[in-house]
C-alpha cells in the first residue's frame, strides 16, 4: 500500500490524535490474524506509513519517529490500513518480515496467565543481542 502524499495527508487529517497527539495502533499479521504488536502513531507516523508501504511509529519513550525494522531489519510491509469508529485508534495489516518484537519473539504478546501464573508461551525466533547489542526497550 502505498499513496500519494496528498492522500496520505488526507488520511491522516481524519484520525482523531488523543493521548498527546497519537493514535492507537495495532499490528496484525495479514495471513494468519496474529496481533503482532501494539504501538503509537502521530500525524507525522500515518503520513509516512501511507506513503512509503512500511510502517512507522511514534516511541512515547524515546520521543521520536521509528519505522519498524530500522535497526534490526524487521519490517512490517503494510497490506491494508484500517481505522476504528472512533477514528482514535487503527489496525495495520502487515507483512511482517522477521520478529515483530524487540525481545526475540515473533509476537509482542508472547506471555500469557495460565492458572494465576505470567508464562511464556511462544518461542523465541532470534536473541535480541545479535540484533541489537543487548535487550532494548522499544526498538524496531
Amino acid at each position: 500500500m502505498r499513496l500519494s502524499q496528498e492522500k496520505a495527508r488526507e488520511i491522516a487529517s481524519l484520525l482523531n490524535y488523543r493521548h498527546s497527539g497519537l493514535v492507537v495502533a495495532v499490528a496484525q499479521d495479514y495471513e494468519t490474524n496474529e496481533i503482532l504488536m501494539v504501538a503509537y502513531m502521530n500525524r507525522e507516523a500515518v503520513e509516512k506509513t501511507l506513503t512509503t508501504g512500511e510502517a512507522h511509529y511514534w516511541s512515547t519513550s524515546r520521543k521520536k519517529l521509528w519505522r519498524k525494522g530500522e535497526e534490526s531489519g524487521h519490517v512490517q510491509r503494510v497490506i491494508d490500513f484500517y481505522v476504528d469508529c472512533d477514528a482514535d485508534a487503527v489496525l495495520l495489516r502487515v507483512e511482517q518480515v522477521g520478529a515483530a518484537c524487540h525481545r526475540g519473539y515473533r509476537s509482542c504478546f508472547y506471555r500469557k496467565v495460565v492458572e494465576g501464573e505470567l508464562l511464556i508461551c511462544a518461542q523465541k525466533v532470534l536473541e535480541p543481542e545479535e540484533v541489537y547489542g543487548g535487550v532494548s526497550s522499544g526498538r524496531g
